[in-house]
């Protein structure tokens, strides 16, 4: 009953910026741990960053100091802006959230993945 929409992928030039934004919807009773994963053609789906619902996050170690995840816990909301972007960045960028469902009982916290949204970069 949980659902993860991404937008913000696209084309883009090796150095450029780009945006994107995960929005979960439905049911909602809580969302904590929230995060962007990538995956390449012929590659596993890695992690990219993490936001707790604190405001902590985590960050793989190719894209620090150049992804920045943030949230925004009213719109149940996650962003990821990507500046200074390289042709490896070039994947299929996928949002992820813990989240509970407030017609489940038993409060179970579930993984919740969004279609994913395709960012290329390339000249």
């Amino acid at each position: 009953q949980v659902q993860l929409v991404e937008s913000g992928g696209g084309l883009v030039q090796p150095g450029g910026s780009l945006r994107l934004s995960c929005a979960a919807s439905g049911s909602i009773f809580s969302v904590n741990l929230m995060g962007w994963y990538r995956q390449a053609p012929g590659k596993q789906r890695e992690l990219v960053a993490t936001v707790t619902s604190g405001g902590s996050t985590n960050y793989a170690d190719s894209v620090k100091g150049r992804f920045t995840i943030s949230r925004d816990n009213a719109k149940n909301t996650v962003y990821l802006q990507m500046n200074s972007l390289k042709p490896e960045d070039t994947a299929v960028y996928y949002c992820n959230a813990d989240t509970i469902d407030y017609n489940d009982i038993y409060y179970r916290n579930l993984d919740t993945w969004g279609q994913g949204t395709l960012v290329t970069v390339s000249s």
